[in-house]
């Protein structure tokens, strides 16, 4: 039944009309167990809250079910034991899917010397393993330069850049953008990526004697708290106050709040193809020559609404 090559037509249809009569179907299970295989993916993600990981989650999940494969996840906040934790699931997976900064490179390397096929997401590529990021520099650049010719010269950024390394893309654009106009860099605000988190850095932003003309977020849960703060303490988003985010959630459009459009679920469902292809390549039946090492930067979009803005003639 699936490799009808290896055996003759008259073999192969008296099978076949066996299969038909019986009503048989192959058991996953049997099949897992034949090849020494778990039928399952692992994903390992920082954290399973907000609108974000949730995109993601659907887009890899989606292309696992369709390729006949469980997905097994694994969050990493608020682990001690996070390392020990990755190790183990690896054990317990055909492959793995290793997102952002969840476990250092000496992990994920020894995860890959060990054999198991593994993927990166939003992370810098580690030694021999693929890796699938999205744009940060450009598009933050872009950003940065949009609200300059907005006329805005006093800036914030609330987002903790040692703490993801799509931050830490994000905030070398923009930093560089006002370097490229002569504008001072602000140090980050840092703070979590919620709401929550996000609205308690606006107040501390709006607490300073010379308060930020715009507020540029790490991403759109922070942005929507900065909002959300901003609104409470009397300011207007954006006459006295424009905001931005990043990622481009449902909740970010009925804001109005201007972001960066990233394509989250094709990130996921990226890594799980990448996954599979590495999966199969070793199969205990005919494995096939490990192909090159894959490193792919998806394209993010700048979206402009009304939460930086109007241009005026001029400017």
């Amino acid at each position: 039944m699936r490799d009808p090559d290896l055996v003759t037509p008259e073999t192969r249809a008296r099978v076949l009309a066996a299969v038909d009569e019986l009503g048989f179907t192959p058991s996953r299970l049997g099949r897992s167990l034949a090849e020494g295989q778990h039928a399952a993916n692992g994903i390992v993600f920082p954290d399973l809250i907000g609108p974000y990981y949730a995109e993601v989650v659907l887009g890899y999940e989606e292309v696992a079910a369709d390729l006949g494969r469980s997905v097994l996840i694994l969050a990493t906040h608020g682990r001690r034991d996070a390392a020990a934790q990755v190790l183990e699931l690896a054990n317990r997976v055909d492959g793995m899917v290793v997102m952002g900064r969840t476990v250092g490179d000496d992990v994920v390397e020894r995860i890959a010397t060990g054999g198991t096929p593994l993927v990166l997401v939003s992370r810098d590529p580690v030694s021999t393993v693929d890796t699938i990021r999205t744009d940060n520099e450009r598009s933050a650049r872009e950003l940065a330069e949009h609200l300059l010719a907005h006329g805005h010269r006093r800036f914030a950024f609330v987002g903790d850049p040692d703490d993801s390394p799509d931050v830490a893309g994000r905030y070398a654009g923009f930093a560089a953008g006002l370097r490229a106009a002569g504008v001072p860099v602000p140090a980050p605000l840092r703070c979590a990526f919620d709401i929550e988190a996000g609205r308690a850095a606006a107040e501390a932003l709006l607490r300073r004697r010379t308060r930020p003309r715009a507020v540029v977020c790490a991403n759109d849960e922070v942005a929507l708290g900065v909002h959300t703060a901003a609104t409470d303490a009397g300011l207007a988003v954006p006459d006295d106050l424009a905001v931005t985010g990043w990622d481009d959630v449902m909740a970010a459009r009925f804001a109005g709040l201007t972001t960066v459009r990233q394509p989250m679920r094709e990130l996921g469902a990226t890594a799980a193809r990448w996954l599979h292809d590495r999966i199969t390549e070793r199969g205990s039946d005919r494995p096939r020559p490990r192909a090159a090492v894959r490193s792919q930067v998806l394209p993010t979009q700048l979206t402009v609404r009304r939460s930086c803005g109007t241009h005026h003639p001029g400017r």
